[in-house]
């Protein structure tokens, strides 16, 4: 049975819409949420259809359900809101992408955290770095049941942290830490979502924050370097040096939080943007 286990935390008139990552939980976004509502902004951490169920839970939804949920939640936010900004996980950064290129009149900046393109980071099996073949797979109606099975470090820097998640994940409570695995179906789903907003990139015209770990596990800092140099905005890079892959959580979170309501106050205000690495 799907949990419902979005947030939502009201302030001002400038509202931020967060997207979790795939097999991910809105629990992941729930403490830059947090931060980003001490800063004075109107955050919803959303929920993308078909997770914190079980696996059937996501194999009955596409990447075209879960964008739809990503629209809808954007829908009622704009609806409480003057300015809408949208930031996204791993999957969720492209989710963010996508919608920022199909409502530029909407979106008013873009907070592209650990944006997924390809998994592939220096944690990840040689034989998962094969999964962009997985759509020829679905297709072919092979691997429904199958799964790549997450690998320590779980995209954990801190360990205290990382045990903790990772005994809720393997514990079975997808609600809170999110499933174990990634059902090869649904990454044929996410790789058929990263080819369409890779195409969309240039018409990406909200100023974008790309926060990357410089040692992702999961997906390189190629996937950052791709969203820069493609999409027709301006952008701010911030590499931070002491995390994986879940930024969001991991131990530099706090400076995540503060550059980006940085960024989106500089956006809001009209002001420049520059290069920033940590």
């Amino acid at each position: 049975m799907i949990q419902q286990t979005d947030f939502f935390f009201e302030g001002g008139r400038s509202g931020i819409l967060l997207i979790h990552g795939l097999t991910g939980t809105p629990m992941e976004m729930r403490l830059l949420g947090k931060g980003l509502n001490r800063a004075g902004y109107t955050v919803h951490g959303m929920q993308l259809a078909g997770h914190c169920g079980d696996v059937d839970d996501l194999l009955a939804t596409n990447w075209h359900d879960w964008y739809a949920s990503v629209e809808k939640a954007a829908d009622a936010l704009r609806e409480k809101v003057d300015h809408l900004f949208v930031g996204g996980l791993s999957m969720g950064a492209l989710l963010a992408l996508k919608l920022a290129a199909d409502r530029p009149a909407q979106i008013a900046g873009v907070g592209v955290y650990g944006a997924t393109f390809r998994y592939d980071g220096w944690s990840i099996p040689r034989i998962a770095r094969l999964s962009f073949l997985l759509p020829l797979l679905k297709r072919l109606g092979i691997g429904r049941n199958r799964s790549f099975m997450e690998q320590p470090p779980y995209g954990i820097r801190d360990e205290r942290l990382r045990a903790q998640i990772s005994s809720a994940m393997l514990g079975g409570d997808s609600a809170a830490a999110g499933l174990p695995g990634n059902p090869w179906h649904s990454l044929a789903e996410m790789y058929g979502l990263a080819a369409e907003v890779r195409r969309q990139l240039p018409q990406v015209t909200a100023p974008c924050l790309i926060a990357h770990a410089s040692e992702d596990d999961v997906a390189s800092t190629r996937n950052a370097e791709l969203v820069q140099r493609s999409v027709s905005a301006p952008t701010e890079l911030l590499l931070l040096d002491d995390s994986y892959h879940m930024i969001t959580i991991d131990k530099q979170r706090r400076l995540l939080v503060d550059r980006s309501a940085a960024f989106f106050d500089r956006v809001a205000e009209g002001a420049p943007l520059q290069r920033v690495a940590a």
